[in-house]
């Protein structure tokens, strides 16, 4: 990657200074075609370990593997010229501790050219966070839902709906801003909650199933553009049925090379197409 190309891109001090101002734009990209569509048109590009259901067809993003992210992470980084891309660190791959997350986020930022990573968690993962913003590595927090602890939440479901809870996710989202992440996404919380985090904490946080309040909003772009139809969380809108349109397009492929009127002339060498008839 050219240096003119990258520092053409979103920085993270830029998005950092984002915080009560101009909501930040998030899709998440895996691939060098869709970085390429996206950039033009977002802030940041999340290279997400959703990946391993969306174009994998896990049941859950635990399978996902560092090389994985990594491979994916360079494709986007390689479409797109704007954007600040942001690579998920993936399960087992930084939990262990600060040295093995920074080990896993080092080959990231090395490997991809991406300008920063994610993690989940919260309290807990305070120390891990603090120990790679100092070491140069940018890291975005992510609090409420998060899917690589879904065995231990029972599901994909909302949460913080009681007093207790909420104030769990919000001394995560405490913990994870003061130990220097430079922003949060808020997963599947009660809005008011994801309402009041971003009034607490210092950082831009980047909704997802949080409130209209928060600094930015993130959505996964095949869920919004309806190419991922396993199910549909209550938060995401559909902006288009690209899943419907692909349908039809094989439909009508098939139709044609089974009546063998594809390829026509036009689409062989060395013919020539008919003349019409006068």
């Amino acid at each position: 990657m050219s240096a003119s190309k990258s520092n053409a891109r979103v920085s993270v001090p830029a998005l950092r200074a984002r915080k009560g101002g101009e909501p930040i734009v998030c899709l998440t990209a895996y691939t060098a075609p869709v970085a390429r569509l996206l950039d033009p048109h977002v802030d940041l590009l999340l290279v997400g370990d959703s990946l391993g259901m969306v174009i994998y067809g896990f049941d859950s993003t635990l399978p996902v593997t560092l090389d994985m992210m990594i491979a994916h992470g360079a494709a986007v980084t390689r479409g797109s010229e704007r954007a600040c891309v942001v690579v998920d660190l993936p399960f087992g791959s930084y939990q262990e501790s600060p040295q093995a997350a920074f080990r896993a986020s080092a080959r990231v930022m090395a490997e991809t050219g991406a300008q920063a990573v994610k993690l989940e968690g919260g309290v807990e993962m305070a120390e891990t966070v603090a120990y790679l913003a100092a070491r140069g590595i940018p890291v975005m927090g992510h609090v409420g839902l998060t899917p690589q602890s879904v065995n231990t939440l029972g599901g994909y479901k909302a949460v913080g709906r009681d007093e207790a809870a909420a104030e769990r996710i919000a001394a995560d989202a405490r913990a994870i801003a003061d130990a220097g992440a430079f922003s949060l996404v808020v997963e599947g919380t009660m809005e008011s909650l994801a309402r009041r985090i971003t009034e607490e904490v210092a950082i831009p946080t980047i909704g997802i199933g949080g409130s209209p309040a928060c600094d930015g909003q993130v959505l996964v772009t095949d869920d919004m553009i309806g190419l991922f139809g396993a199910f549909q969380p209550k938060f995401v809108k559909r902006y288009a049925e690209l899943g419907a349109a692909v349908g039809e397009a094989a439909s009508a492929y098939a139709a044609e090379v089974r009546a063998r009127s594809f390829p026509g002339p036009e689409h062989c060498f060395g013919l020539k197409k008919a003349a019409a008839p006068v």
